[in-house]
C-alpha cells in the first residue's frame, strides 16, 4: 500500500520508545478523552476524514499528531514505522449499520469501513484493538440488488471479519454496554469489541453505576446514576409556548421561534398531566426562588392516537446521544407565588435567575418550578423521568426541549383568565397551572448528557475557527461517551500507563 497523503509520516526508529496509541475515526475526540482519563495522555496519532471534527480534537489533544484525510489512504506500516503499537481504537461510522437508517438504501463502501481494522491488524499488530460500533453491526452482511442488507446472508460479513482477525492470532470478544453504568449521564448502549494478541486475558469492566435504588447503590458498592436533571442549566430561561414569537425571541436572545406544531403541544400537555399533575414522587430541583419540580418526557413529530410519553425515571440516566441530535426538551411547569388571589397582577412566576421574594408570616409564597425533558423526534423512543439518564444524543440537530409548567398556590378563588383552573397538590399545598413553558436542550448540555468533561472545547477548532451548532451537534452525537472507553482502556491497557512511567524514569 502506497501512501497517498500530500505529506510524509515521521519515521520512528527507537524501538524502545513506549507504545504507540492510535485512534482511527478520532472524530471530535471521545475516544481520545477516554483514553486520556485513563492512561494519563492523548493518543499518538488521530485520523479522520472531518475537517471540523479532527480540528476539534487537535484543538483538545494538542499532543497528537493528526491526519485529515480517508482512512484508507494511510498506510500503518507508515504512521508506526518500528514502534510498537499498544492500542489502536477503532469508531467506524455506524450510520449504514445503524436501525436508525430505517428501510433506507445504504452505501457498502460504509458498512466496509471496519475492514481497515484487519489491514491495521496486519500491518503493524496493535497488541490491544478496540472497536466500538451500534449493536446491529453483528447484522453486517452482503447487500441484496435493492442495495439494502439481505436478510437470508444476516451476519455474514462480519463473521468473516472476525475470522480474520482470528487467523491473525487474536482472541476477540463482543459486549453491549451502557455508558449510564460507567458514569456517563445518558443510556447510551453500544456495541464493543476488544481483541488482543499479547497472550493477555480480555477483561471486560464492571459497572460503577445502577439505579438510585439498586441494592449495590444502597450499600454503598456503586454509586447512583447521573441523573439527566444534572446536565441541564436550571438558570436558562423557558419561554411560555403560549408566548408570540417575538417574544420568545427577546426572552431567548435567539432567532424567533416558529409556532409549536399541534403533535407538540399534545405531547407537552400529557406530560405535563403525567409527571406533574398526577406524578405520586413529583422531582425537586433547587432554585434561586424555591425549587423545580419535574420529569423527563420524550415524544416524537410523528404522533399516534392514544400514545402517551412514558416517564424517564429522574433517578436514571438520560437516553442515547444520536447523530442527528438531541431528541428531548425540558418541561418545566412553574409554580408561581399567591398572596392576593390567584388574578393577582405580575405574580405568573420568575425567572430563575430572580431573587427569592418575601417570605410571610404564612409561610413562603413562592411556587415551584414541575421540569420534564420532551422529546421531538421519533414515535418509538423510550420517555424517562428527568432524574433518569438522558438518552440518546443524535448528530443532526438537537431534538430535546426543556418543558416548564408554571405553577403557583391556589386558596380557591378563580385564576384571572381560568374559570376552572387546573391545579395539583404538592405537600398539601394546592397550586394552580399559569403558564408552560419550553426551550431546547444547549450544545453545552449535550455534550455533559454524554460525558464529556465541563472543560472541553467544543466550539472552536486548533485554528481559531468557530464551529456552527449543526457541526457542534453532529460531533457529539458521532462521539464515543469518554467514560465507557476510561473503563475500557482502564481494564485492559495499565501496562501502557507502567511503561509510560518507566520510558520517563
Amino acid at each position: 500500500m502506497t501512501s497517498m497523503l500530500p505529506f510524509d509520516f515521521p519515521k520512528a526508529t527507537r524501538v524502545q520508545e513506549r507504545p504507540m496509541i492510535i485512534d482511527s475515526f478520532a472524530g471530535g475526540g471521545g475516544a481520545s478523552t477516554g483514553i486520556e482519563m485513563a492512561l494519563g495522555r492523548s493518543p499518538d496519532v488521530a485520523i479522520n476524514h472531518d475537517a471540523a471534527a479532527i480540528s476539534m480534537h487537535e484543538a483538545n489533544h494538542p499532543d497528537s499528531q493528526h491526519f485529515n484525510c480517508n482512512i484508507w489512504h494511510v498506510d500503518p506500516s507508515d504512521v508506526v514505522g518500528n514502534r510498537r503499537v499498544g492500542l489502536a481504537w477503532f469508531s467506524p461510522d455506524c450510520r449504514h449499520h445503524s436501525k436508525a437508517k430505517g428501510g433506507k438504501p445504504v452505501s457498502k463502501g460504509v458498512r466496509d469501513l471496519a475492514w481497515v481494522v484487519v489491514l491495521w491488524a496486519k500491518r503493524v499488530r496493535p497488541e490491544v484493538i478496540m472497536l466500538e460500533n451500534v449493536e446491529e453491526f453483528r447484522d453486517w452482511g452482503p447487500l441484496g440488488p435493492d442495495q439494502r442488507p439481505c436478510k437470508a446472508r444476516k451476519g455474514q460479513t462480519f463473521q468473516k471479519w472476525t475470522r480474520e482477525l482470528e487467523r491473525l492470532g487474536y482472541k476477540l470478544e463482543t459486549r453491549e454496554l451502557r455508558g449510564c453504568d460507567y458514569g456517563a449521564p445518558t443510556i447510551r448502549k453500544r456495541l464493543f469489541i476488544v481483541a488482543r494478541c499479547d497472550g493477555q486475558p480480555i477483561v471486560w469492566p464492571e459497572p460503577t453505576h445502577a439505579p438510585a435504588d439498586d441494592p449495590r447503590v444502597i450499600a454503598g458498592q456503586l454509586k447512583p446514576y447521573v441523573a439527566a436533571a444534572d446536565i441541564i442549566d436550571w438558570t436558562r430561561p423557558c419561554p411560555s409556548i403560549f408566548a408570540t414569537k417575538q417574544e420568545v425571541a427577546e426572552q431567548m436572545g435567539l432567532r424567533v421561534r416558529r409556532p409549536l406544531a399541534d403533535p407538540t403541544l399534545r405531547r407537552i400537555a400529557r406530560g405535563v398531566n403525567r409527571y406533574v399533575l398526577e406524578a405520586e414522587d413529583p422531582f425537586l430541583v433547587p432554585t434561586a426562588r424555591g425549587a423545580a419540580l419535574g420529569g423527563l418526557v420524550q415524544t416524537g413529530y410523528g404522533e399516534r392516537e392514544g400514545q402517551a410519553p412514558r416517564a424517564l425515571d429522574p433517578k436514571r440516566p438520560l437516553g442515547t446521544m444520536v447523530a442527528g441530535g438531541s431528541k428531548h426538551g425540558v418541561v418545566s411547569a412553574f409554580l408561581a407565588q399567591h398572596n392576593s388571589g390567584p388574578g393577582m397582577k405580575n405574580n405568573a412566576g420568575r425567572s430563575a435567575k430572580a431573587p427569592l421574594s418575601t417570605l410571610t408570616t404564612r409561610g413562603s409564597q413562592q411556587g415551584l418550578v414541575s421540569a420534564s425533558l420532551l422529546s421531538l423526534h421519533g414515535v418509538a423512543r423510550r420517555d424517562a423521568d428527568i432524574r433518569a439518564p438522558h438518552p440518546t444524543i443524535c448528530a443532526g440537530g438537537t431534538h430535546s426541549a426543556v418543558v416548564g409548567t408554571f405553577l403557583r398556590k391556589y386558596g380557591g378563588q378563580e385564576a384571572e383568565g381560568l374559570e376552572e383552573p387546573v391545579t395539583v397538590d404538592i405537600d398539601g399545598q394546592t397550586y394552580a397551572v399559569v403558564d408552560i413553558g419550553m426551550r431546547m436542550l444547549t450544545v453545552e448540555e449535550m455534550y455533559r448528557a454524554q460525558g464529556f468533561p465541563g472543560h472541553y472545547i467544543i466550539d472552536r477548532g486548533a485554528d481559531g475557527r468557530v464551529f456552527t451548532k449543526t457541526e457542534q451537534t453532529r460531533m457529539c452525537g458521532n462521539s464515543v461517551c469518554p467514560p465507557m472507553a476510561k473503563a475500557l482502556v482502564e481494564a485492559n491497557c495499565p501496562h501502557l500507563v507502567e511503561e509510560e512511567t518507566a520510558v520517563a524514569a
